[in-house]
């Protein structure tokens, strides 16, 4: 890992944890252990930082997608693929991320709403038309009315999370709480047999 790459990861993990506006230039160069005109030999200024970070984020998150529907037997499988996945990168990330890349970080904004309107659009209403083409979801499904109901219950999670549970639960906690109930919703019966089956398999894990 070279300087520029170290420099990204460890400020993303700083982010995750405290958020975007909180932490400093100044806190960035005291945790790496290095002068702050290091870290601007390679990055214009923290919005710099923050726009790479989220391009990065978003790629890796691309290739989940298309790894979830390469690697799933089933459109129920898929979901807990992208589910677990999700667990792993939601359980140590703090929510104010969200608020405060809408509000100080504009561009990256720009980039996550792009990949939501688009990429976790395409990728939500694909996994509908293959469950009920598979016979898991129920044919009478409204794919776009529910792939746009299931954006915005994410929405919810994101913007709000820690409101509607009091800060009991986790980001990660609540997606699958949420996700469950979004998947009894659509399946048939022979799909709710796959979610016992695959919550079982998780709970051994």
């Amino acid at each position: 890992m070279d300087v520029r790459e170290y420099i990204i990861a460890e400020s993303d993990k700083l982010f995750c944890q405290y958020g975007f506006k909180s932490v400093t230039m100044d806190d960035i160069a005291k945790h790496l252990g290095m002068s702050k005109k290091t870290i601007y030999a390679h990055f214009a200024d923290k919005n710099e930082l923050v726009n790479i970070i989220i391009e990065l984020k978003l790629n890796l998150q691309k290739s989940l997608i298309i790894n979830s529907v390469a690697l799933s037997d089933n459109a129920v499988h898929e979901v807990f693929f992208n589910l677990t996945n999700m667990k792993d990168q939601l359980s140590n990330l703090n929510p104010i991320l969200f608020y405060d890349l809408q509000k100080y970080h504009p561009q990256a904004w720009v980039f996550f709403k792009e990949f939501r309107q688009k990429d976790l659009f395409r990728a939500i209403h694909d996994n509908l038309i293959r469950g009920i083409a598979e016979g898991f979801f129920r044919k009478d499904l409204k794919a776009d009315i529910l792939t746009q109901m299931r954006l915005e219950q994410i929405d919810l999670i994101f913007n709000n999370s820690s409101t509607y549970t009091h800060g009991k639960y986790g980001l990660a906690q609540v997606m699958a709480e949420l996700t469950e109930h979004f998947l009894y919703g659509i399946c048939t019966l022979k799909g709710h047999k796959l979610i016992n089956k695959y919550k079982e398999i998780i709970e051994e894990e």
